[in-house]
């Protein structure tokens, strides 16, 4: 169950106004930088959609539900005002995204065409994904090493705030779905991860390799960099596997791995750097 002395808290930071990044902005690296950036053009629409699933089911949630439902709301609110405003340092830096973003914008059309409720389990599966990429994210600091310090500031914010609401679509889920038998809502949430899987994959890895391609970079080297970019040096797609495959047993649920200290350490680090900065600013 979701820990009840979980609190999510909205945060409504600003990252990056008025500061020019580098065009490879993560370690000058394009690969890294790819990775990235080919994630932050699928958020804002696809966070309208996580919302427009959960509040489809918000009527009649038990009070603590519905609470966690209106912070997850705002939280994916503010991510979306700041991926758009991180989206367009992409554009400015000469990068054409629009087949990405066609790519995402196809596949939620599909996705809208469905029912509320199968678009509730994509939701569901997607959240999933994204906080296990956050824990990863927070829990290796090789990941954003050599990143642009506001950016990287950007990435670990959204990042604290996936875990922080992991459980609200899963929770809203197990309440629309009260009397479903435990096989059928099992058959649904397991199929929908497996159809989320095969689209994040697939979408992601054709948009980096258009980013990549923008860059120079075509072929093996394109290829080659990534795959060992995602599996094996930092290696976050390798190690989310396991968790990834945890989400097929019966009785998961995402709190099931209590990350809350990721948080706190993230937290800490953000501010001893926006102390440290103020005072090198005052000297």
């Amino acid at each position: 169950m979701t820990p009840k002395d979980l609190t999510i808290i909205p945060r409504d930071r600003r990252f990056g106004r008025g500061a020019a990044s580098a065009r490879h902005w993560l370690n000058a690296d394009p690969i890294a930088t790819a990775f990235f950036n080919a994630l932050s053009v699928t958020f804002p629409r696809g966070e309208a959609y996580f919302i427009e699933s959960v509040r489809a089911f918000r009527d009649g949630a038990p009070d603590k539900l519905a609470g966690e439902i209106a912070a997850f709301i705002r939280q994916e609110v503010a991510h979306s005002r700041e991926h758009l405003a991180f989206n367009r340092q992409v554009t400015d830096h000469g990068y054409d995204v629009s087949r990405l973003e066609a790519d995402v914008i196809h596949v939620l059309d599909m996705a809208k065409s469905r029912a509320p409720i199968v678009s509730l389990a994509a939701t569901m599966a997607l959240e999933h994904f994204t906080a296990i990429l956050a824990h990863e994210l927070l829990r290796d600091p090789r990941h954003l090493k050599g990143a642009d310090p506001e950016l990287a500031a950007l990435w670990r914010w959204h990042a604290i705030e996936e875990i922080e609401h992991k459980g609200v679509a899963h929770d809203t889920w197990m309440h629309a779905t009260r009397d479903w038998s435990r096989a059928k809502r099992w058959r649904l949430k397991t199929l929908m991860m497996l159809i989320a899987t095969r689209h994040f994959l697939h979408h992601r890895a054709r948009g980096m390799m258009d980013l990549l391609r923008q860059d120079g970079v075509t072929g093996v080297r394109a290829w080659g960099g990534l795959l060992h970019y995602a599996l094996v040096r930092p290696g976050i797609l390798l190690r989310v596997a396991r968790p990834w495959l945890g989400y097929f047993l019966p009785g998961f649920h995402p709190w099931k791995v209590d990350d809350r200290h990721l948080i706190g350490r993230a937290e800490s680090d953000y501010a001893d750097a926006r102390s440290d900065r103020g005072l090198a600013s005052v000297a």
